[in-house]
C-alpha cells in the first residue's frame, strides 16, 4: 500500500490552511482553489472520493468537533427554525431541484434528477462553521446555520436512498419514504440517547488522561456505526451523543478537557483542510467522465441548476422565517421579530461540501436490470459545480455581504462586565469554601501557602476587571497583554536555566522533562487567566 499520496494530501492542505490564516480568504475557499490548481499537474495521483471512507470515517469526527463546540441550549432555543431548514428546506430542495433539473436536461429521468436533488439539498457542516468562524456571524444566526448543518445530512441521505430505489427500480413510495425517514430519524435519535449517559459515565470514571482521550476518539465512530448497525441514521446518533457530551464537560477531569481540547483542534484542523482539498482535486475525475455532454451543454446546466440551488433557498428561508410569526401569536410573544437582513445570510450561507459528493459518488453504477445508471456522469459533474460554486461564489461574497448589511457587532464591553460579573459570584463561593476548609484541623495549612491561594483567587477575580481598563501609553499593550508578556519572560528564564543544569549534566533529560511541564502548565494558566 503506497501512502505517500495520503501524507502529501494531509501535509499540502495543512501548509495551505495554515497560508489562508494569513490572508483575507478563508481557508475553506483557498484549499479548493489550490486542489483545482493542482488537479491539472502531471503526477498528481487520483483522489477519488470513496463514500465508503467519507460517510463512516470523515463525517464522524467532523460532525462530533463541530456538535460538542456547539450550545444545546441555543440550539433549543432556535428549534423551530432549524426544523425548518434541516427537514423542511431539505425537502424542499430535493423535489425543486430534481424537477428543475428534469425540465433541463433532455433525457434525465424524473427518479434520477430527484437523485440529484437529494444529493445538492444539504448544506454541508464543515463548509458552514468554517465560514462562521470566519465572518463572525451574529450568534442566532451561527446557531442555526450550525444546527441546520449538523442534522440536514440525516435527511438528505434518507430521501437519496428513497430516490435511488426509485431510480434502480427496487420500488418506493410515499409510505416507504416516510416509513424509512420515521426509522432512521427516531432509531438515530434513539441509539444517541441510549448511548449518551453510559459514555458520559465512563468519560467520568477512567481516571488515566490518555484512556479518557481514547476513548473521546472512539466516540463519534461508535455512535455512528451503532445506529447504522438499526438502518437508522448515523448522523443524529452522534450529534445527539456530542451535544449530550458538551453540555456535561464540566464534569469531566480537568486534565481530560486540556488534552481533549488540544487533541480535538488537532483532528478537526487535518480533516476539515483535507476535505476541502479532496473537494478541488476531484474536477479531473468528473470531468473524464462527462462524455456527450463536454462543452457549453454542461456548463449551461451547471450554471442553470447553480441558479435553481441559491434561488430555491431564499423561496424557503423567508416564508419559513416570517409565515409562522402570521400564524401564531404564541412565536410573537416569545420571539423578537426578525428583520429582513437575517434571512438573507442565513438564505447566502448555504453552502453545499463533501457530504454532497460522497453521496453522489456512492450512486450505483447500475440499474436492477443491469443497464447503467442513467446519467450517472452528469449528475456527479452537476454535484461538482453546485459544490463548487456555493463554496466560491457565496463563500467569497457572505464576508462583504455581512458588512454591508451592517449587523451590529459583539457588545465586547457588555460581555467584559458579565464574565466579570460571572467570575466574582464564583470567587466569592471559593473563598468561602477556602474558609470553610481551612477552619479544619485536618487542612492546616502553613500561612504562606494559604496565602497563595488567596492570591491565585484575587488575581483570577481581579484579571476580568483589569481588561476594562486603559491601554500603556509607551506601549500600547493592555494590562493583560503586559501581565502575559511579563510571565512569558519570567518562565523562559527558568527554562533557560533548566536546559543549561541539563547540559551541564547536573540534572538529567527525566528530571528537565518534569521540570519543563510544570512551566508550561504555569504558562498555559498565566495565558488562560488573562485570555
Amino acid at each position: 500500500m503506497d501512502v505517500m499520496p495520503l501524507l502529501l494530501l494531509v501535509a499540502g492542505s495543512a501548509a495551505v490552511a495554515a497560508v489562508a490564516r494569513r490572508t483575507p480568504v478563508p481557508a475553506p475557499l483557498l484549499l479548493v482553489a489550490v486542489g483545482l490548481a493542482v488537479s491539472y499537474l502531471p503526477g498528481v495521483p487520483d483522489y477519488t472520493l470513496d463514500p465508503d471512507v467519507v460517510l463512516p470515517l470523515l463525517l464522524p469526527p467532523l460532525l462530533y468537533t463541530s456538535a460538542t463546540d456547539s450550545s444545546y441550549l441555543d440550539l433549543r432555543a432556535q428549534t423551530r427554525p432549524v426544523a425548518l431548514l434541516s427537514v423542511g428546506y431539505v425537502l424542499f430542495a430535493t423535489v425543486v431541484v430534481g424537477l428543475a433539473a428534469y425540465a433541463l436536461v433532455p433525457g434525465l429521468p424524473l427518479t434520477a434528477a430527484l437523485v440529484l436533488g437529494a444529493v445538492v439539498a444539504p448544506p454541508d457542516a464543515v463548509a458552514a462553521t468554517a465560514v462562521a468562524r470566519r465572518v463572525g456571524l451574529p450568534s442566532r444566526i451561527t446557531t442555526i446555520l450550525q444546527g441546520e448543518s449538523l442534522l440536514n445530512d440525516a435527511t438528505a441521505i434518507t430521501a437519496y436512498k428513497v430516490a435511488v430505489a426509485a431510480a434502480i427500480g427496487a420500488g418506493a413510495s410515499w409510505a416507504g419514504g416516510i416509513k424509512e425517514f420515521l426509522i432512521a430519524s427516531v432509531g438515530g435519535v434513539a441509539v444517541g440517547l441510549v448511548l449518551m449517559a453510559p459514555i458520559h459515565w465512563l468519560r467520568t470514571h477512567l481516571k488515566e488522561p490518555l484512556l479518557q482521550n481514547t476513548l473521546s476518539l472512539l466516540i463519534p465512530f461508535v455512535a455512528y456505526s451503532a445506529a447504522e448497525q438499526f438502518h437508522a441514521s448515523g448522523v443524529l446518533a452522534v450529534v445527539v451523543v456530542a451535544l449530550y457530551l458538551g453540555h456535561r464537560a464540566w464534569e469531566v477531569d480537568f486534565a481530560t478537557r486540556l488534552q481533549e481540547e488540544a487533541v480535538w483542534k488537532m483532528v478537526a484542523f487535518v480533516l476539515e483542510s483535507a476535505v476541502f482539498a479532496l473537494i478541488g482535486l476531484q474536477l479531473q475525475f468528473v470531468l473524464r467522465g462527462l462524455g456527450e455532454y463536454e462543452g457549453a451543454d454542461a456548463a449551461w446546466y451547471a450554471v442553470a441548476l447553480f441558479l435553481v440551488v441559491v434561488a430555491a433557498r431564499f423561496l424557503w428561508v423567508y416564508p419559513a422565517t416570517f409565515l409562522p410569526r402570521l400564524l401564531s401569536a404564541r412565536i410573537r410573544e416569545r420571539e423578537d421579530n426578525p428583520t429582513w437582513r437575517g434571512p438573507v445570510v442565513i438564505a447566502w450561507a448555504g453552502m453545499r461540501g463533501v457530504v454532497s459528493l460522497a453521496i453522489a459518488f456512492s450512486i450505483p453504477l447500475t440499474l436492477h436490470d443491469g443497464k447503467p445508471f442513467p446519467h450517472r456522469n452528469l449528475v456527479l459533474f452537476l454535484t461538482f459545480t453546485t459544490v463548487i460554486g456555493t463554496l466560491v461564489v457565496q463563500g467569497l461574497t457572505l464576508p462583504p455581504l455581512i458588512r454591508l448589511l451592517k449587523f451590529p457587532g459583539r457588545d465586547t464591553q457588555a460581555e467584559t462586565l458579565a464574565e466579570a460579573n460571572a467570575q466574582a459570584q464564583a470567587s466569592r463561593a471559593a473563598e468561602q469554601r477556602l474558609d470553610d476548609l481551612l477552619s479544619d484541623e485536618r487542612n492546616t495549612l502553613p500561612p504562606p501557602l494559604a496565602d497563595r491561594l488567596r492570591t491565585v483567587l484575587e488575581r483570577r477575580r481581579n484579571a476580568v476587571w483589569e481588561r476594562l481598563g486603559q491601554v500603556n501609553p509607551v506601549t500600547g499593550e493592555t494590562v493583560d497583554d503586559t501581565y502575559r508578556r511579563l510571565s512569558r519572560e519570567m518562565i523562559s528564564a527558568e527554562r533557560e536555566v533548566f536546559v543549561k543544569l541539563r547540559d551541564g549534566r547536573y540534572i538529567d533529560d527525566e528530571m528537565l522533562r518534569t521540570l519543563l511541564r510544570r512551566l508550561d502548565l504555569e504558562e498555559a494558566a498565566a495565558y488562560r487567566e488573562t485570555a
